[in-house]
This record gives C-alpha cells, sequence and structure tokens, in this order.
C-alpha cells in the first residue's frame, strides 16, 4: 500500500463525526464499567476447554445435564464447516487435539455418533492419524479415562517436586502456567486413576492403531537433536520408576500438595487457569478427599466460575481478564475524556476513580510469590491478571495499571505506583528485557523435552512485556531509572525483525509487538526519525489494506506473512493507528485512512465488533479471543486521534 497519499479518502473523516465516534464509544465502554469501579469482558478460548469441562464432570459423575446440552450447542457452533473438526481460533485449519476432544464431549453428552457433524469430524480426525497422535495433554486426558494406557505419555514423576532449583528439570525452571497445571498433573500421574465416566463413554474409534498396538506414542515434534536426546532419556527411565522407594513417592506427593494449597487462591483456584484448577478437582478426588471436604468444595467452585452463561448456549473461559480490562478500558476513558474536547471529563474521572481504587485495593503487596525464588529482596508490588492470583502476578498488567494510575493523578494512588515501579525493575531479566510473571526464566532446553510439545514450557522475556514496562518507567520520568531503561531499549533493537516489526508474544501479532515498541520508544524520548522508528512505520504502511484498515490473522504464528489477513479488525487497526501516532506520523494519511475506517465500522451502539481471535496464549497451540479488545482499543485510537490535533507537538505525552 502507498504511503504517499493517493489512497487518501475522498471525503475525510469531519470534526463533527470524529467527535461523535468517541462519544458514542465512550458511552457504549462507560456502560460496561461494574458498580465497585471494574471491567470484566469475556476471555474464550477454543473448543478444548468446554470440552475438557465435559469430560471433567464425567470424570467426577457429577453430569449436569442441562448444561451440558448448553457446552454441545457451542461445541457444534464452533466445528468447522470446511474442514469437519475444530481449530483453535476463528476460521483457522484442522486442530488433531481439539477435534479429538471435542468429539469425545460431544459423544458424551450423548451425540449419535453416526450424526453427520460426528461422522464429519471422526473422518477427519481418522484423516489426521487419529487420536494416538494427539499431543500430550490430551493423551492424559485420555489416559484418565482408560482409552489409551499411561505409557502414551511422558515420563514426569512426581519426584521432580522434590527437586532444588538449581536441578535442571525443577519445577521452578519451567513458567508459572507449567508449574500450576504440572504439580497436581504429577499426582494424578502417580496415582493413575480411572474416570467414573458413569455412561462408560469411550473413543476408540478414533484411532487409527487400536491404543493397545501403539508402540510410538512419543514422536515429537523434535524442534532440535535436543528432542531425540530426551526422547531417549524417556524411554531409559520409564522401566526405572517402579524402583523409587515408597517412602519417596508418597514424599514427593506431599510435596506437590504442599505447593498446591498455598496457591489454591480460594475461589479464584490455582492459578487462575482452567486445566491448573481443573486438575486440582481430579487429584482431591483421586486422593480420596471428600467432595463434601472445603477444599474440594472451594476447588469446584473456582471451576463454576469460569463458565459463560448464555441464553442458549455455555462455554468455558481459560480464565478472567479483570485486571487487564480494568487497566485497558481506564486508559480509553481517561484518553476520550482527555483534551479540550474531553467526553463528561468531570463524571469520568470520577468513575475512574472508582476504578482506581479498586486497583489499589487489588495489588499484591504482602505475598512473596514464586517469582520471588529468583529475586528474594524485592518486594511485592505488582498485580495479577484475573481477580485473585497472588503468587502470580503479571508484569504486563503491572505496568498497564501502573501507568494508567499515575495518569489519573490522584495523589491516593502515589504508594501503588511507587510500589509497582520498585517490583518492575526487580523483575528485568539480565538481558534487559521482561518476562511475563518470572526472571530469566530462559531455560530453552526445556521446551526439547517429550512434556513439551506444545514449546511453552518457559517465560522468557518478550518485546511486548519489555515495550510496556519502558513506557510505564518512562511515563513516571524518575531519573535514576535510565538505566534500567537503556538496557531495555537495547534489547528491543536486538528483538526488531528484519522487515522492521516486532513479534506480539501475547497479542496477535506482529502489529501489536510492533505498537508496544513504537509506544515504548517515543516514552523513552527515541527520535521518531530513528532508524528502529523509521523502519517499523514503513512496515505498518506497507501492510495497511486497501480499505485503510489493517488485520492479522493467528496463521502468522504458523509462518504465514506478518502483519496480513483476510479482512481488515478494529483491534489491529487500532493498534497500528496508535503505533504511528506514537511515531509522531498522526497526520500521515495512513493514520487518517484508518481512522475513518474505524469511524465508518462503528455500530448505531458505539461498538466495533470483530470474530477473530486476537491473542495467544502459546503460539501454535493455544490462542484467545478477548472480547474488549474491539470495544477500548478503537476508542483509544480515535480519542487520541482526536486529542493530538489540539497539540502542538503532536506528540504522544504518555507511555500507553
Amino acid at each position: 500500500m502507498a504511503a504517499d497519499g493517493s489512497a487518501h479518502p475522498k471525503t475525510p473523516l469531519s470534526g463533527e463525526d470524529l467527535d461523535r465516534v468517541v462519544q458514542n464509544a465512550h458511552a457504549a465502554l462507560g456502560q460496561r464499567q461494574q458498580a465497585d469501579g471494574h471491567w470484566v469482558y469475556e476471555l474464550e478460548a477454543d473448543a478444548s476447554i468446554p470440552a475438557e469441562y465435559i469430560l471433567l464432570e464425567h470424570y467426577l459423575n457429577r453430569i449436569d445435564e442441562a448444561l451440558e446440552q448448553k457446552i454441545a450447542v457451542y461445541l457444534r457452533r464452533t466445528q468447522s464447516a470446511e474442514h469437519g473438526g475444530w481449530a483453535l481460533y476463528h476460521n483457522g485449519g484442522f486442530n488433531l487435539s481439539s477435534s479429538v476432544k471435542a468429539y469425545f464431549a460431544l459423544k458424551a453428552t450423548g451425540e449419535d455418533i453416526n450424526a453427520p457433524h460426528m461422522r464429519r469430524a471422526r473422518e477427519a480426525i481418522l484423516d489426521h492419524g487419529g487420536a494416538e497422535r494427539t499431543n500430550v495433554f490430551t493423551r492424559i486426558q485420555l489416559a484418565l479415562f482408560g482409552d489409551v494406557p499411561w505409557r502414551a505419555t511422558p515420563v514426569m514423576p512426581v519426584e521432580l517436586m522434590l527437586l532444588p532449583r538449581k536441578a535442571f528439570f525443577s519445577i521452578w525452571n519451567m513458567s508459572y502456567w507449567s508449574r500450576a497445571v504440572i504439580a497436581p498433573m504429577l499426582v494424578l500421574a502417580a496415582l493413575r486413576p480411572i474416570a467414573i465416566n458413569p455412561r462408560q463413554i469411550h473413543v476408540r474409534e478414533l484411532f487409527v492403531t487400536p491404543p493397545e498396538r501403539v508402540t510410538d506414542w512419543i514422536r515429537g515434534p523434535y524442534r532440535s537433536v535436543w528432542g531425540r536426546v530426551f526422547k531417549g532419556l524417556d524411554s531409559v527411565l520409564r522401566p526405572t520408576l517402579g524402583l523409587i522407594p515408597s517412602k519417596t513417592h508418597e514424599k514427593a506427593i506431599k510435596a506437590a500438595i504442599d505447593f498446591i494449597e498455598p496457591r489454591l487462591n480460594g475461589k479464584d483456584g490455582l492459578g487462575a487457569i482452567y486445566p491448573a484448577m481443573a486438575n486440582v478437582v481430579m487429584m482431591y478426588r483421586a486422593l480420596g478427599v471428600p467432595d463434601s471436604d472445603p477444599r474440594a468444595v472451594t476447588a469446584w467452585e473456582a471451576v463454576q466460575g469460569l463458565l459463560v452463561h448464555k441464553d442458549d448456549e455455555v462455554y468455558c473461559q481459560p480464565c478472567v481478564s479483570p485486571i487487564w480490562d480494568t487497566g485497558l478500558s481506564g486508559h480509553a476513558m481517561l484518553e476520550a475524556a482527555s483534551g479540550p474536547k474531553g467526553i463528561a471529563p468531570q463524571e469520568t474521572l470520577t468513575d475512574l476513580r472508582k476504578a482506581s481504587k479498586w486497583l489499589r485495593d487489588k495489588q499484591i503487596l504482602d505475598v512473596k510469590g514464586d517469582w520471588a525464588v529468583n529475586n528474594p529482596n524485592v518486594a511485592p508490588g505488582g498485580w495479577a491478571f484475573q481477580y485473585g492470583n497472588d503468587y502470580y502476578p503479571d508484569v504486563d498488567d503491572t505496568a498497564v495499571v501502573g501507568m494508567l494510575l499515575h495518569r489519573e493523578g490522584d495523589p491516593a494512588n502515589n504508594e501503588s505506583i511507587e510500589r509497582a515501579r520498585q517490583w518492575i525493575i526487580g523483575m528485568q531479566s539480565r538481558d534487559g528485557g521482561w518476562g511475563a510473571f518470572d526472571i530469566d526464566n530462559s531455560k530453552e532446553l526445556l521446551n526439547h523435552i517429550p512434556f513439551s510439545d506444545h514449546g511453552a514450557l518457559l517465560d522468557p522475556p518478550t518485546a511486548d512485556v519489555t515495550a510496556r514496562c519502558i513506557s510505564f518507567l518512562a511515563q513516571l520520568g524518575h531519573g535514576e531509572d535510565r538505566p534500567v531503561m537503556e538496557r531495555a531499549l537495547t534489547y528491543l533493537r536486538k528483538e526488531q525483525e528484519e522487515d522492521g516489526s516486532w513479534f506480539g508474544r501475547w497479542g496477535t501479532n506482529y502489529i501489536y509487538g510492533t505498537w508496544s515498541a513504537l509506544c515504548a520508544f517515543n516514552a523513552a524520548g527515541v527520535s521518531h526519525d530513528d532508524p528502529a522508528v523509521v523502519k517499523a512505520v514503513e512496515w505498518l504502511r506497507s501492510v495497511q489494506r486497501p480499505d485503510g484498515g489493517w488485520g492479522e490473522g493467528c496463521e502468522s504464528y504458523e509462518g504465514s506473512s506478518h502483519g496480513t489477513y483476510g479482512e481488515s479488525l478494529p483491534s489491529q487497526t487500532a493498534w497500528a493507528v496508535l503505533g504511528l501516532m506514537a511515531a509522531g506520523r498522526r497526520d500521515d494519511p495512513a493514520v487518517t485512512r484508518g481512522i475513518s475506517w474505524l469511524a465508518a465500522q462503528q455500530d448505531e451502539n458505539g461498538e466495533w465488533h470483530e470474530d477473530p481471535y486476537n491473542a495467544v496464549g502459546f503460539p501454535k497451540v493455544f490462542y484467545l479471543r478477548y472480547h474488549g479488545y474491539k470495544q477500548f482499543f478503537p476508542l483509544m485510537a480515535v480519542a487520541r486521534y482526536r486529542n493530538l490535533e489540539s497539540s502542538n507537538t503532536r506528540r504522544v505525552a504518555f507511555g500507553f
């Protein structure tokens, strides 16, 4: 796409139209604020988690027939008409593991396996190698139902819980989500329980080779020669497991429980993520803990809290995102209320004071979480992603919330901001970057073990999180933080792709990463004519679509071209124009066209719509759709565009 203005709209957006877009979007987002001041939107993944929830009910024999039928509606709706299976994201390609789980769950709810949709799913599964070729987590699920032998899963002895921090295979060298999921899973693998499965539903028809005859369960993917080395180690270790003394085995199970129970989070659940929470429920049942035990009751309630109930269907979220949604919504509302034409500035500030108080109350100040293993001398000061997850505060959330509290300006926020600042500085990794939850969580070889076929056992520094931390520290403006920021800027420069973009680890994808980095460079005072900035700007211009918007699909995590998609999307268009404005290009024709596209896509209620997924849990394995992104990011973009019109410098004055 040319950036010389030749594609400039014939009728640019008028000031009156722009005001109306901002006002309507501000009203729509404001209506979503909860009475206590926070925002929370749905967070949707693929069919796997709703399917796993159905299987969990059958594992426990706690079947809610009406609920499962509504989940079945969701599963049938999300089945692909094109390939007959289930994808990991909207209009994505066939995914074997997700399809096996969805088929299994539908069969458990009573679906006729000879119904056309079930037959199509089964044929697609068999055409792609059958259930024996599913990923590790799916094979563990199948083992719990007796559909595959436990030898179908990699060797992961519960004795891992006894390894010290310095041991290579220690859980402390894994990411937060891995630790939370693995600890109860190791107990399950040690006890090898079998689901009650009252209807005795099994899926042998999904295997090309009968499970008892499969001899090559562990087949990679091998990302290097180390994968084959660890496969060999798996084969060597497997026959030795029976030699472990029973006292050591019992000690390891106790160590797992001792790790899990302080982190249970009450109704928010272990790690506040579905796989860990579901594993805890099954673990307690396997340990013989009665369902009436307060621990089991709370663990079950935590899982129930992830269900999204609609009129005719239900699905299960992977987790909830209230801190993230509140921080991002707050930024958008504040941007809309700012400047000479600010929308309801006093009323908005009053509402944001409620949000700030809610956020201050959620800051984690008294618990040194798992992050402290690598830096025990830093005081807590972060925010989690979810309502409660004290052991696992999120660096990205903390930076975003810190910038909001700082910009909102209430002196009551000062102590929270300073605690967040000190914690963020303490979380910087040796290479200058920041991970999402841990420091120096970068033992890449762990991603080559058979258990890590998803390739996401770690939480290394990433460009997007690092950019957010730079933006936060730069916005605060403490001179003594400059060395910290310079190390981080050096990291960002090293991470820039050859085409000028940055990889987006937690948002889809290169547009998200590039927007994040450009915000950081601007906040840190890097010249808008810096070669890295210019290169990024030119890349964003190059991927603008003919209609003026931008789009990017999850396919870009799987080898497709950076920053492209079959349609323009509100989230990605907002990120692109926000990135260009952060780079000093507010008056660039590309920005004008992007804002005009956003204005044209807004509905009569002041909202935007998009079906494609816009974020990622694990690239190539697990994707996310934040339902709030299509609302607060476009509002932030159009409001900033309007506000910069009255700015003498045209420079974005904030980190975000």
